[in-house]
């Protein structure tokens, strides 16, 4: 009987969350569970126009346990072998103090009665995939606004940006189960863009909400970024093609 309680209890946690995702997700996550396990979710978020995932897809796969809510969420990062981020490793791993995979205290960590899968997704989005990713480094928060923090944070970026590029790849040859036309459709529509933030970098410009904006001595595009950009863009533009990407003609 005991048992029985406990799994209707986890069933109604379990739907409760799942209505608070419904009504409250950004616009920039989507979430969809799957019919045969409640305790699976899907989640893909998009890059944030301003940082170095901008444009880019993120998929993560969420496992409740039979604890839960009194244990949080198991988060998969799909790395597909990448390290774009600190708190992302290549195995999967997502470090996170929310998650209990972090050190934390206080509201930063999980509780039963507060936290939620809400939380859990906006806080990925939010935290890890910022615009300066190198300060998410265990220590190097210490750095910000430092001469040794600037010099180190920018080539940070530029390996996170062609690592999502690289991400984006992947997702196109193996995109995720419940996810194959929507990242189809992602492409479609924000293909050109992606190529034109390219081709502004390989101009030498800066990119600004996936536009060129005049050369800026305080953040130039260094050499190694170029020289890797002429290596995979070719890639994207036939990728996106394939998929008949909206404007990437002119960068065939």
């Amino acid at each position: 009987m005991q048992g029985a309680s406990r799994a209707k209890s986890w069933a109604k946690a379990v739907q409760k969350e799942w209505k608070i995702l419904e009504n409250d997700l950004p616009e920039t996550i989507y979430v969809r569970a799957f019919e045969d396990r409640m305790d699976l979710l899907r989640v893909v978020m998009m890059g944030a126009s301003g940082t170095p995932y901008h444009d880019g897809l993120f998929f993560f796969d969420l496992q409740l346990p039979p604890s839960y809510p009194d244990a949080p969420p198991q988060v998969y990062y799909h790395s597909f072998g990448l390290r774009l981020n600190p708190n992302l490793y290549e195995s999967g791993t997502v470090c996170l103090s929310l998650l209990n995979t972090f050190g934390g205290e206080g509201t930063e960590v999980w509780s039963s009665t507060e936290s939620s899968l809400l939380q859990v997704v906006v806080s990925i989005q939010g935290l890890v995939f910022n615009d300066k990713p190198y300060y998410n480094e265990t220590g190097y928060e210490t750095m910000v606004d430092k001469p040794e923090g600037r010099r180190n944070a920018l080539p940070y970026s530029e390996n996170a940006y062609l690592l999502t590029l690289r991400t984006m790849l992947h997702l196109l040859r193996r995109p995720p189960r419940g996810f194959e036309e929507f990242v189809k459709e992602h492409f479609r529509h924000r293909g050109r863009f992606v190529l034109g933030a390219c081709n502004a970098w390989l101009q030498g410009n800066i990119v600004d909400n996936a536009h060129a904006t005049e050369v800026s001595r305080k953040q130039p595009c260094s050499a190694g970024l170029r020289l890797a950009l002429t290596k995979v863009v070719p890639s994207l533009v036939a990728a996106f093609t394939e998929i008949r990407a909206k404007g990437c003609e002119e960068y065939q």
